[in-house]
């Protein structure tokens, strides 16, 4: 999409984003996870979407982009999502920004900011944070162990003809 089209307040993102916030809100009603929403599009149409579902599945990583992802990519059976976009109602978290990068999202699109999530108990701020430190600074401890013995994995995977590369 060019122009017109891909402009963020054209009436089809205006859509897209307005279903996402739909699913939101009925993601709240529904009680099966928090106030988030995501939508998933190529070519003008919904392609996935998802909601928040962390508390309802026991899954710390079902967030609305990821469950929008993980919808999208089972619906086009790739892994990578080349020439579509995300709508979402938040601007996405550290997991969720590492999804839409692995899947080669090409435009984001978001209603609320990190600020507005963490006035309503949602912060991100203690990751980003964590992310920063070293190592043997952070708050969940991290230990390297056989680093020799997984490296021949690596080696092995390089040494395959017929890899899939992503």
């Amino acid at each position: 999409m060019t122009g017109a089209a891909n402009s963020p307040h054209s009436q089809q993102n205006a859509e897209f984003m307005a279903h996402a916030i739909a699913l939101a809100s009925q993601n709240i009603l529904s009680a099966l996870g928090g106030p988030f929403g995501a939508v998933v599009a190529k070519d003008g149409r919904v392609i996935g979407e998802g909601t928040n579902l962390v508390t309802s599945t026991n899954d710390p990583t079902a967030h609305a982009e990821v469950t929008a992802i993980r919808a999208a990519c089972a619906a086009l059976q790739t892994f990578q999502l080349d020439g579509c976009d995300i709508y979402t109602t938040c601007e996405p978290c550290p997991m969720c920004f590492g999804a839409i990068y692995w899947a080669r999202i090409r435009h984001v699109y978001y209603a609320c900011v990190a600020a507005d999530a963490a006035a309503a108990g949602f912060s991100d701020q203690h990751i980003y944070r964590e992310i920063a430190r070293r190592v043997d600074e952070r708050d969940v401890q991290f230990t390297q162990l056989m680093r020799d013995e997984a490296l021949a994995c690596f080696q092995e995977w390089n040494q395959m003809a017929n890899r899939i590369v992503y």
